[in-house]
């Protein structure tokens, strides 16, 4: 909004032409949702607890130590998050861009599932939601919806293909396919992050970290100059991500800092379906998918720990891990919260590293 409204002024007034840039608008876009945050956080969580007696519902079959320590925290606090990320969106991108359209709907249509799933929950006082099945036709809807959208904005080599991280040259043509495959990438990264969601601050860093990665990225193959010498495939108006990116970023921070150990809100379904749908739209609109599993590994691992432990118990009646998610098996060995937390932290960090050394390694 900022942007359509400056620009037209940007010759006249010096400052004015700050708005054309995305990183000005990028870190604009950042602070402005941290801002919102740590203003409004507050009388957020008294909301949420006026209507949620005793908080989010704990599961019985958990770790014993969450019945005492995490009974009565207040959930949904995505609702924080989206508000921030939402209106610092609206505030600083281009919003004649439909890339940034694109991302925001699977980002708040995730965000609303994940709100009735824990409206559900709080308000029937059980672990309970919306049932595995509704969920997952309703992420497949709308992330097929937003995959068709993205395509359709794509220049036309790129649009049904997907590009092979350190192979400059290499697109694998997967025509109707495509879009398929990007609704895929958007459900399986919603529920990765939503698995990963488990402990104090466990889920919101790395979520941070990725977005970070996305935000270069974004940035990247948004500007021609950049793209060709990195030899990246450019993506016209992918730039306006980069800002997207950074107001998630802002917007995560603001709610680390209620969320940081012992948590005054958890995010809920509200924010992890919302932030891991936003990653995996991020990916398929930059043409990164391959480098979201890189960067994302800590929620593919913890995705397959409980895959493996599901499977392998329906087949001999017997565990692999103490109990899955995979951060709960550390729970269950003695771990302190604390360190199964920045041990993940420090691994989400390295795979970081390791995605954005697939621009340069071609």
């Amino acid at each position: 909004m900022i942007y359509n409204l400056l620009t037209p002024f940007s010759e006249d007034f010096f400052l004015f032409n700050l708005a054309r840039y995305h990183t000005f608008r990028a870190g604009a876009a950042c602070v402005t949702a941290l801002f919102i945050c740590l203003m409004f956080g507050s009388p957020i969580i008294r909301w949420l607890r006026s209507f949620q007696r005793g908080g989010q519902p704990i599961r019985d079959d958990g770790p014993e130590r969450h019945l005492i320590e995490k009974k009565g925290t207040p959930t949904m606090g995505g609702v924080m998050i989206l508000s921030a990320l939402v209106i610092s969106t609206l505030l600083w991108a281009d919003l004649r861009s439909g890339m940034v359209w694109a991302v925001l709907m699977v980002t708040v249509g995730y965000g609303a599932l994940g709100f009735a799933d824990d409206w559900l929950k709080v308000t029937k006082r059980n672990t309970k939601g919306v049932s595995g099945r509704a969920k997952l036709f309703a992420q497949a809807g709308l992330g097929l919806v937003a995959a068709l959208w993205i395509t359709a904005l794509m220049p036309g080599p790129l649009g049904d293909r997907l590009a092979v991280p350190f192979f400059k040259e290499l697109l694998v043509p997967l025509g109707l396919l495509f879009p398929l495959f990007g609704m895929l990438v958007m459900m399986g990264s919603s529920n990765a992050v939503n698995l990963t969601d488990g402990l104090d601050g466990l889920a919101i860093v790395p979520v941070m970290i990725a977005a970070a990665v996305f935000a270069l990225i974004a940035y990247l193959v948004g500007n021609r100059v950049f793209a060709d010498y990195l030899q990246l495939h450019y993506v016209p108006g992918t730039g306006e991500l980069a800002v997207f990116a950074s107001a998630l970023i802002g917007a995560a921070l603001g709610f680390l800092w209620f969320n940081a150990p012992p948590a005054a809100v958890f995010m809920g379904d509200t924010g992890s379906l919302a932030l891991g749908g936003a990653l995996g739209a991020l990916a398929v609109a930059t043409k990164h998918e391959i480098v979201l599993a890189i960067v994302g590994g800590l929620f593919v691992v913890e995705t397959i720990s409980v895959i493996v432990q599901v499977f392998w118990f329906k087949r001999t009646g017997r565990r692999v891990f103490l109990m899955a998610p995979l951060h709960h098996h550390f729970e269950k060995k003695g771990w302190a919260e604390a360190t199964i937390v920045i041990r993940f932290w420090i691994i989400a960090m390295i795979l970081a590293l390791v995605g954005l050394s697939t621009l340069k390694i071609r």
